[in-house]
Order: C-alpha cells, then sequence, then structure tokens
C-alpha cells in the first residue's frame, strides 16, 4: 500500500481529515506527525490510534534532518500538509515562530519530498511518478474584501499579519516546486473552519466556554468584521477529493457560503444556549466589545465556483445544522470534561 504523511494530524482539521479519510479509504498506510505543540492534542485521534494502517510520530517539521529520515523510513509516497501556526493573535506577539514552522518547515517538507520521489526536475523515480504533495492553505493570504465582492482562485496575495504572511510566502514556495522541479503539488485555500476538535484559543470555543463559564464574550470592535464559515467535515471532503483528483500545480478556494459577522455568531450561540440551558439572565448578556485587534481584516468570502464545477464537491452542511453539533460537542466537552 501507498503511505500518506500527513502533517499536523493531531490538530483541529488534520485529526478530523485522518478521522475521515480513515473510515472511507483502506488503501494507504498513514503516517501522522505531528509536534504536539499547544495546538496538538494526540487525544484527538483516539478513534483511529489501533487501526492497522494508522501510525503517529510525535516530531517537527523544523527538523529538517528528521523530516529526511521520516520519509526514508516509512517510504512517504504522498503529503498532506496541515501542519501550521495559526492564531493571528500569536503572530502578532512572536511573528518569528510562524516564519520558523509555517515557511522553513513547508521547505523541509518540500526538500524531502523532492529528493525521496525525483532523480532530478521533471524525472520522478519508479514508484513515484504519482507522487504528490497537498498544500493546505488558508483564505488570509489574500488579505480582506469590502462589503461586497468574493475571492477567487486568481485574487492577488495581500497578507496583512504576520500569520497569513507566513501562510502565503508557505504558498509561494509550493508553487515554486512544481513550475521549477516539476513536483505533483495541489493547494487549497479555505475559510474559517469551525466543528469539534478546535482548540480552546479559537473564536467559537472561546464564546461557548466563557459563555458556559459565566465569563465576558470577548468581541473584537464593533463585532462587525465578516468570515465565511465552513464546517469541518465539509473541509475534509473537499481535500479528500482534490487530493484524489485535482488538477497538478492548481489551486482550489473551499468555502462554506455562510457569512457571518461576529456579532451575528456570538447571538447565535447565546440563543441556543438560552433555550437549552436555562438561567436568570440571558448569556447576550455577558457580550462584551473589546479593543480591536491590530490589522484586523473586515470581510472573507470565498467563491467555490471551481471546485464545485471542476469536482463537483458542494458544502452539505448549513451554519445553522453546523453550529448546532459545534455548540453540543463543546458543551459534553466543557460540562462532561470540566471548564
Amino acid at each position: 500500500m501507498e503511505t500518506i504523511l500527513i502533517t499536523g494530524g493531531a490538530g483541529f482539521i488534520g485529526s478530523n481529515y485522518i478521522h475521515y479519510f480513515l473510515n472511507k479509504h483502506s488503501k494507504y498506510n498513514i503516517v501522522n506527525l505531528d509536534a504536539l505543540s499547544y495546538a496538538g492534542n494526540i487525544c484527538n485521534n483516539s478513534e483511529v490510534a489501533n487501526i492497522e494502517n494508522y501510525k503517529f510520530v510525535q516530531g517537527d517539521i523544523r527538523d529538517s534532518k528528521f523530516v529526511n529520515n521520516l520519509f526514508e523510513e516509512f517510504d512517504i509516497n504522498h503529503v498532506i500538509h496541515f501542519a501550521a501556526e495559526s492564531h493571528v493573535d500569536n503572530s502578532i506577539n512572536n511573528p518569528v515562530v510562524f516564519v520558523e514552522t509555517n515557511v522553513l518547515g513547508t521547505i523541509n517538507l518540500l526538500e524531502s519530498a523532492r529528493n525521496h520521489w525525483q532523480v532530478g526536475p521533471f524525472n520522478n523515480k519508479e514508484g513515484y511518478v504519482n507522487s504528490r504533495f497537498l498544500h493546505v492553505s488558508t483564505d488570509e493570504v489574500y488579505g480582506t474584501l469590502g462589503k461586497s465582492g468574493l475571492f477567487t482562485e486568481e485574487t492577488p496575495y495581500a497578507p496583512n499579519s504576520p500569520y497569513s504572511a507566513s501562510k502565503a510566502s508557505s504558498d509561494l514556495m509550493v508553487r515554486s516546486y512544481f513550475h521549477t522541479f516539476g513536483l505533483n503539488v495541489v493547494t487549497t485555500n479555505c475559510s474559517n473552519n469551525y466543528g469539534p476538535k478546535q482548540h480552546d484559543e479559537k473564536f467559537i470555543p472561546t464564546l461557548i466556554r466563557n459563555a458556559l463559564n459565566g465569563n465576558i464574550l470577548p468581541i473584537y470592535g464593533s463585532g462587525e468584521n465578516i468570515r465565511d464559515w465552513l464546517f469541518v467535515e465539509d473541509h475534509c471532503k473537499a481535500i479528500d477529493v482534490i487530493f484524489h483528483e485535482g488538477k497538478s500545480g492548481d489551486t482550489y478556494l473551499i468555502g462554506g457560503k455562510n457569512e457571518k459577522t461576529n456579532l451575528e455568531i456570538a447571538i447565535i450561540i447565546c440563543n441556543y444556549l438560552d433555550k437549552i440551558r436555562s438561567k436568570d439572565k440571558s448569556y447576550k448578556e455577558q457580550i462584551k466589545f473589546v479593543e480591536d485587534r491590530y490589522g484586523h481584516d473586515f470581510r472573507y468570502a470565498i467563491d467555490v465556483s471551481k471546485l464545485e464545477k471542476e469536482l463537483n464537491w458542494r458544502a452539505e452542511e448549513t451554519f445553522e445544522t453546523g453550529i448546532l453539533k459545534t455548540i453540543e460537542w463543546y458543551i459534553d466537552k466543557y460540562i462532561q470534561g470540566g471548564i
């Protein structure tokens, strides 16, 4: 069987993808590489830990020697690259870590893939002719939108935070390995994800946890910043079809067609909690506007027509159904497991 290296597979999207992938496919071995930094949790992989064709390895993509050895040890045929530092606030506080992980880490993986799969540029070794490197990125590389318009695959890059700049840099390195070396790469840029297993620091888990704990629900600025929200399982399905059917060298944008302001998200969560966990006051009274984030992009929204037309993908979860599943999952985590 061919072996896929999945980086960042103990994180939010990566762990959901591994669970989805192993339930759907049996013809691959999966090697899950994760550094288990604060954002990775081995418990996220508990459902698949004992599956025969699954292997977890703890390690850091910033260590080029380690990455090279990993390719040799497991004879890696493909890479699906999730691993990244991804929290904008953290990138403002410590940009260097984001460059080290998101840029240098990606180059280490590309170099290992090139050396393991190719004799030379545009000349793959026997047995690695179809080896693919799928790079998972973000719509934040495109900067910000006004009240109208959508990001497309042709939108110029205009990152506005150290996080998005580091991801834009990694995207361009992946692109260069296609044009310079003929490496079989494909890049995905997705909108904001939500769903089970997301790290507690992220926006939606923070709102749910703080609401349940009686703390303030912090909303940047006036709460009018808009994001296109994508349920994580829909994202997993998109990545799967792009990995198997996407065109080499291409970029595919993935979005949920669910534009919501930050304030709307908070109110939706509060209204649902009011219904199922009644108390003397509405949870909405815990909402508090706080000082806005530096360089806070106003709006992200994605045109998914390329993915829909070329690969016949559709987001199956509406925000209304997806957010209820998400809230229930976090209630179980925070109430049963302790806040």
